[in-house]
């Protein structure tokens, strides 16, 4: 996340000298950037609590139901060239019944490779993935090498859906197979960011995340 550019850049009312930004990233990531420790404390603390207060029906995004509290950040600070940055974040734990784990949590359809909810480390872009992966993908390679079906099997069963959503892609030896398991696990990995992002990266949500920004009076 921290190589992740800028993609539009917000000017917020008394923090006219200092730069605050969109960051290109699955999940929903102010960027703010100072000289002055200080002003990037104030900045990020009154974005702090105004996202703590925030709701935006449109976006399923509610700051409680009742008296709990959904709305957090994850901060992120650095120094670059001289530059004080924080990245801050945005974070929602609401749950439904549909989305039981959260809504921004990765969701059921890829809890095959990835359940767990995403935490700092993930947030940056370094996927933490469960053990249990490392067995489990290597029964699922001996199988697809040998041309055996695993989709009733009690270990691997649970990939089966996963695996013949790209299989038609590839054609698989024993030379390709580690590398392509690697890359689909990673675009699933990425995918489970996409479901932590409370602003989607579409039409919508960019939308949402630009009324958010100009709450900030």
């Amino acid at each position: 996340m921290a190589k992740a550019p800028i993609e539009k850049e917000y000017v917020i009312p008394g923090f006219e000298d200092m730069t605050c930004g969109r960051v290109k990233w699955p999940m929903s990531v102010i960027r703010l950037r100072s000289a002055s420790s200080e002003r990037l404390v104030a900045l990020g603390s009154k974005i702090l609590a105004a996202w703590r207060d925030y709701t935006d029906e449109k976006c399923f995004i509610f700051a409680r139901t009742g008296s709990e509290p959904h709305n957090t950040v994850t901060p992120i600070a650095r120094q670059k060239d001289g530059i004080f940055e924080l990245d801050l974040v945005l974070r929602n734990n609401i749950t439904t019944d549909e989305h039981p784990l959260g809504v921004f949590h990765p969701h059921a359809e890829i809890h095959n490779i990835k359940k767990e909810n995403i935490g700092l480390i993930e947030v940056m872009g370094l996927a933490v993935l469960p053990s249990r992966l490392k067995n489990e993908m290597a029964l699922l390679k001996k199988a697809v090498l040998k041309g055996e079906s695993f989709e009733n099997d009690e270990t691997i069963g649970k990939h089966f859906a996963w695996f013949n959503s790209f299989s038609g892609n590839y054609t698989f030896t024993e030379e390709n197979i580690t590398d392509i398991l690697h890359k689909e696990i990673g675009k699933t990995f990425s995918k489970a960011l996409e479901h932590a992002g409370v602003f989607k990266r579409d039409e919508n949500g960019m939308a949402g995340f630009d009324r958010f920004i100009s709450s900030l009076k």
